[in-house]
């Protein structure tokens, strides 16, 4: 038997946007190392001469790293002047997560350069300055090298991360195969990553063993060279960072999509890119996998994304912080939506285009064969089986306004351990193999019927509308009108079955997104020709 090749999820974009990632990749790490070293050489210095800073400064390095590195990028999204998400926070995490192998091999190299080396270059009439750079800088440039290799390949690792936070690199496929649980493209960001790391690893090594060699031209040389190239790279990285943060965006004809991190969103992103591609002579930067509701929002209020998909019912509960409308209410689609439309332009300056045509609610899933044994089939009749269930759940349904907690008040809900959290798009799969029995996914993905599974109708009217809204920026479509009739055409044209078919497409089929959302604009085409 033959393997395919290429796999069904490679697609000929791919291959760009994996060099287009890597080279993200490698400017926030080379980024994060210049501005390390340009901190940790004068600050190594300067502790190497008072040696009752240096454990101080070392314990303060050494407890960044003991912070899990999800819980800097996060911390860092609230410092204002860093401008929210984006390459700014997670250069300055990158760069915190560097610090302690550059400075430990810095002050430890010093410390080890042998006092009477330092007393004979004193003796020959050396100055401090000059001991310094012709005597202990050369002897503890190994130790110093062999931090810098440590702190490159952390960095490489850590910045895989930072896609979390909407600043581009590997990761970004990495939690895009996460969320579509497709191991291709896991290993699309992780091998080219490993690559990167290993490559730097060994060109470092390689210098470090060339700048041990003697040289006719004394021993000190070349080292001397390497730091002042090291300060050059440090101050180049620190212009790079300035010039990321103060300059504006160079391309004023490309419009910035953004998407949340699940397998819909990624195709809807790509479906409003296309699109403006296809009707307008612009250029779409595509933004996907900004993570959850809170950032992928900040982000469009901020100008860093021009548009995304959001969903009413969202909107409305977690963003705009109103209540469900109460289960007489008459239309209630068109009631959130008109409000949110209204109160969305007055509060963010986002303007909320008419519903793609479907409505994507939270779906209350159970193992369809359970259901029939229990003869269950509403949210109501399955309460009284939970004291002996397992549920698991999405981290943001755990936490936002409309999701479990109002949700176990309404029905009486009550499990025999707390609800596991992981990554929405593992759910499904966990309560297919029988390690949870009750999750909380969306209704319109391709996994429910393909794993047998069987949504529990909301009797108590619980949740609101989630009809599948674009949401832009104001003052974007301001700068760039021809949008709005790009996007006000995509009203209206996908319903429910049609999105939970390309949803399958990619998680069961293994397609890529591009791929599935471009066959489906050909179909749409060749029906409108044939019409």
């Amino acid at each position: 038997m033959t393997s395919r090749w290429p796999p069904a999820w490679w697609d000929g974009a791919l291959a760009g946007e994996i060099l287009q990632r890597s080279g993200e990749h490698l400017l926030l790490v080379g980024s994060a190392i210049g501005l390390a070293l340009a901190i940790s050489l004068p600050l190594g210095l300067w502790i190497s001469r008072r040696p009752r800073w240096a454990g101080p400064v070392l314990a303060l390095a050494s407890t960044v790293q003991t912070v899990p590195s999800l819980a800097i990028f996060g911390l860092l999204l609230t410092v204002p002047l860093l401008g929210g998400i984006g390459t700014t926070p997670a250069i300055v995490a990158l760069t915190l997560y560097a610090l302690l192998p550059l400075l430990r091999g810095l002050v430890t190299g010093l410390a080890q350069v042998p006092p009477g080396l330092k007393q004979a270059g004193q003796a020959l009439g050396l100055s401090g300055r000059q001991v310094l750079l012709r005597v202990e800088l050369p002897l503890a440039l190994p130790t110093l090298m062999a931090g810098l290799r440590v702190a490159t390949v952390i960095g490489v690792g850590v910045a895989t991360i930072a896609a979390a936070i909407g600043a581009g690199g590997l990761g970004v496929f990495i939690f895009r195969g996460i969320a579509t649980v497709n191991n291709g493209l896991i290993l699309a960001g992780a091998l080219p990553a490993a690559a990167i790391a290993l490559l730097a690893d060994g060109g470092l090594g390689l210098l470090e063993r060339r700048l041990a060699q003697p040289r006719a031209k004394g021993p000190s040389g070349g080292r001397r060279r390497l730091l002042r190239l090291a300060w050059a790279l440090a101050g180049l990285a620190l212009g790079a960072v300035l010039a990321l943060r103060l300059l504006p965006p160079a391309n004023t004809g490309t419009v910035r999509i953004g998407s949340k991190s699940f397998t819909e969103q990624l195709i809807l992103g790509e479906l409003l890119a296309q699109q403006i591609e296809a009707a307008t002579p612009l250029k779409v930067q595509r933004d996907f996998g900004l993570g959850g509701t809170g950032l992928i929002h900040a982000a469009v209020r901020s100008g860093r994304i021009d548009g995304y998909v959001e969903y009413t019912g969202t909107a409305w509960t977690t963003l705009l912080d109103q209540p469900p409308p109460p289960p007489d209410t008459p239309d209630p689609a068109r009631r959130v939506f008109e409000e949110t439309r209204r109160l969305y332009g007055e509060r963010f300056g986002l303007t909320v285009f008419p519903s793609l045509g479907f409505e994507n609610s939270f779906a209350i899933l159970v193992r369809r064969a359970e259901a029939r044994r229990l003869g269950i089939t509403t949210i109501s009749e399955a309460a009284p089986h939970t004291p002996s269930w397992r549920a698991g759940f999405g981290y943001e349904f755990l936490n936002r306004p409309d999701g479990f907690s109002g949700l176990a008040r309404r029905y009486g809900l009550r499990f025999a351990q707390p609800p596991e959290a992981m990554d929405l798009g593992l759910t499904y799969r966990a309560l297919a193999e029988g390690r949870v029995d009750l999750i909380a996914g969306d209704t319109t993905n391709g996994l429910i019927p393909a794993l047998d599974l069987q949504q529990l109708r909301d009797d108590r009217h619980y949740f609101p509308p989630y009809d599948a809204v674009p949401v832009f920026n104001a003052a974007s479509l301001q700068r760039r009108p021809e949008l709005v009739p790009v996007i006000d055409a995509l009203a209206g044209r996908i319903s429910a079955a049609t999105i939970q078919r390309l949803n399958a497409q990619v998680d069961l089929d293994g397609l890529g997104v591009a791929e599935v959302v471009r066959r489906w604009r050909l179909q749409q085409a060749g029906a409108t020709g044939a019409g």
